[in-house]
């Protein structure tokens, strides 16, 4: 059983985490992520931009070992994950995964939410379990709200704490499938501040969003997709300020209205 810290980011810069080759997903005979290459280096932050239809989430929940492939392969860790044709494999809580729903249980308190995997998965006893949790809920800000059901807690409360349940099975990479799409602006930041503070820890994470003002000062690096593809990718700035393909500098004037793509602003 594993001794690190519940949270902490459990990196060695310069390694990769991840790989997809070749990955490729279809619904109802229409491809929805073609041909998708994507190494993922321990401690980076990687941004996954794109107009809606592009494939993003799909490709997320595919990097997750939680859609079927149809073409290519997943490798996490130096371990196959997933290829076309089998079942995705269990890596036990190594990726977390947050949704643009909370997904939490509402018959459990905010401890009892983040603390049931560990329990449950892991083995954790139960009180240490719930010690960890209490840790992780005040690293999210959430210390006063530890004892709250979701019913009592706002938007932004309630992600937090789906980001603290993530955190609980100390994951090795973290993918974030537009956690603030469905929070009004203020609980937005809340969340974006989390995030910010796991990327300053060095967590590996992949988020898709469509906060550009994250992106481009958070993000080490930009994956840009369209048509299931991606079209781009390069360091963060790069993207923002010189894109190389004429589909991402279009995307930018048309998501940022502005010709400029270096006016983006927090």
């Amino acid at each position: 059983m594993s001794t690190t810290a519940p949270g902490a980011a459990v990196t060695t810069r310069g390694r990769t985490v991840l790989v997809a080759e070749n990955l490729g997903r279809s619904y109802h005979g229409n491809a929805v992520v073609s041909a998708v290459d994507l190494t993922i280096p321990a401690g980076q932050t990687v941004a996954v931009l794109g107009p809606s239809g592009a494939g993003k989430s799909t490709m997320l929940r595919c990097l997750a070992g939680l859609e079927p492939l149809e073409t290519g392969s997943v490798g996490f860790q130096g371990e196959l994950l997933s290829k076309a044709g089998s079942t995705p494999r269990s890596v036990g809580g190594r990726i977390g995964m947050v949704f643009q729903q909370f997904n939490l249980f509402p018959h459990l308190t905010a401890t009892e939410n983040v603390a049931l995997a560990p329990v449950r998965v892991r083995g954790v006893p139960r009180q240490r379990a719930r010690e960890e949790a209490h840790t992780l809920l005040e690293r999210v800000g959430l210390a006063e709200r530890r004892d709250h059901y979701p019913y009592e807690l706002s938007g932004g409360q309630q992600q937090r704490v789906a980001i603290a349940r993530a955190l609980a099975m100390s994951p090795e990479l973290m993918l974030f499938d537009e956690p603030t799409s469905a929070l009004d602006p203020e609980f937005t930041r809340e969340v974006l501040a989390v995030m910010r503070d796991l990327a300053d820890s060095g967590m590996t994470i992949v988020v898709v969003t469509h906060e550009m003002g994250f992106a481009r000062q958070s993000a080490d690096r930009v994956v840009f997709m369209a048509d299931g593809r991606i079209v781009e990718d390069g360091p963060a700035e790069t993207l923002f300020t010189t894109p190389r393909r004429e589909r991402t500098r279009v995307f930018f004037e048309q998501i940022l209205g502005d010709s400029d793509p270096r006016r983006v602003g927090p």
